[in-house]
């Protein structure tokens, strides 16, 4: 899987800001544990939230959406953290169905070892099975 590059896709956007950082935190630590399985990773948030707080940059989809949208180009899938928020948040509804628009698969996973585990095996069987 080493030429594989993964789109990390989580929600971010909250009014609590404590919320916000938490979210940000829990998809760095499966960023991490995409790196250690040697997987290429690219997170928008993960990637993009010191760069955000810093510019004191938007937060939302809409500022986002051309970037993410040119990164997840250049990606060959999209995995999708299912922590709270995940199923109503706009960012990665986008992500979702920019990820379908360029027959990306998804995976969607709990936010566990054992969830990303689960979604990279669903994955190489895709890629063994030629579907990829």
């Amino acid at each position: 899987m080493n030429d594989v590059v993964v789109y990390l896709a989580s929600p971010y956007s909250h009014p609590n800001r404590e919320v916000l950082e938490g979210r940000a935190e829990a998809v760095s630590r499966i960023a991490a544990l995409l790196f250690e399985a040697g997987v290429l990773v690219y997170s928008p948030i993960a990637h993009s939230h010191t760069i955000a707080a810093v510019g004191d940059l938007p937060t939302d989809f809409a500022f986002w959406d051309r970037y993410n949208r040119a990164m997840l180009e250049r990606c060959d899938a999209l995995f999708v953290v299912a922590i709270p928020g995940y199923d109503a948040s706009v960012g990665v509804a986008g992500e979702m169905q920019i990820a379908r628009e360029l027959e990306i698969p998804v995976f969607v996973f709990e936010p566990t070892r054992d969830g990303l585990e689960r979604a990279l095996s669903r994955y190489k069987a895709l890629e063994v099975d030629g579907g990829d």
